[in-house]
């Protein structure tokens, strides 16, 4: 059965389960992935014997384990009839190629116009794994960040997705155009990020925050700014914004790490989200792009011009 339907159930240890991990065998018992049902174990909606345990527990013959996961409350978002950029759709996901100025999903200030109203009103049978508030989303772009962006339609997709993100298989490239010259053509930028101690608007290179690995390679030197890709090895909340800053080569337009917001006419983070390749469901190797948008075409044109 479906984690998306809701599960109350018993199950008894045979003796072909003995010694193997809980999270293991429950993925031969129940439709669901093990990522999945690791949340559930940790959130204690997966019991053995009465008792709260971690998903790496190795089962003996005999033991009882329950679950009881609740189904889904119905979204209280709001469905919304606004205009998406589709760039590919099936009964399993959908790839949004995102505007700058949409927030992924509602938040405090930003309760409707937002990516999922969207997507509720486009999609009729929207993944409820996500939550109330994040119906199918298994990452996100930042509000002014343009570009490719995946989306689940039903809870085994968004299970496959989730799992592809934790395991850093799906690949996400970036374009940017930073302030200055880099030293090298290629490179990495490591650096822990955490909420900023002194601004919660902002992240900040702290030793007590998450890793965070950007990899980039410089496509093209201007004479104050460079055109980088950006591949992510990790995911954290604006981790190339803050990578770059933290390296004294802000993006062009950063209204919140970079050095002139308005340079070379730019209204936002020069940072759009060109690439993007995933496993489907079913197994395919999928890839996707977008071209860059014309506000990012313009300013480009515009630092190709000065000498």
């Amino acid at each position: 059965m479906s984690a998306g339907q809701g599960l109350n159930d018993t199950l008894i240890v045979e003796e072909d389960g003995q010694g193997q991990r809980l999270d293991v065998w429950l993925t031969e018992e129940l439709d669901m992935t093990r990522s999945q049902l690791k949340n559930y174990i940790a959130q204690g909606r997966i019991t053995v014997n009465g008792h709260s345990v971690k998903a790496g527990l190795r089962l003996e013959t005999g033991q009882i384990v329950e679950i009881r996961i609740p189904t889904p409350q119905k979204t209280s978002v709001e469905a919304q009839a606004i205009p998406l950029t589709v760039v590919y759709e099936d009964e399993a996901i959908i790839v949004i190629n995102k505007p700058a100025g949409m927030v992924v999903h509602p938040a405090a200030g930003h309760w409707d116009g937002t990516l999922v109203n969207a997507l509720l009103a486009h999609c009729q049978d929207l993944s409820g794994i996500g939550g109330e508030i994040r119906p199918g989303i298994v990452h996100r772009l930042d509000k002014d960040t343009t570009g490719l962006l995946v989306a689940a339609k039903t809870d085994q997709a968004h299970g496959c997705l989730a799992e592809q993100i934790r395991r850093r298989s799906m690949k996400r490239h970036y374009r940017a155009l930073i302030h200055g010259r880099l030293k090298t053509t290629e490179g990495t930028i490591e650096g822990s990020i955490g909420r900023h101690p002194g601004d919660r608007k902002k992240m900040a290179l702290v030793g007590s925050g998450r890793d965070a690995v950007t990899h980039y390679t410089v496509l093209e030197t201007l004479s104050q700014w460079s055109l980088v890709e950006c591949r992510l090895e990790t995911g954290r909340t604006h981790q190339i914004r803050v990578h770059f800053a933290g390296i004294q080569h802000p993006l062009v337009g950063d209204p919140l790490y970079g050095w002139n917001r308005h340079e070379l006419g730019a209204q936002r983070q020069l940072l759009h989200a060109h690439y993007l390749a995933l496993q489907h469901p079913n197994g395919q190797d999928m890839e996707f792009q977008a071209e860059l948008p014309q506000d990012f075409v313009v300013s480009l044109e515009k630092a190709r011009k000065i000498p």
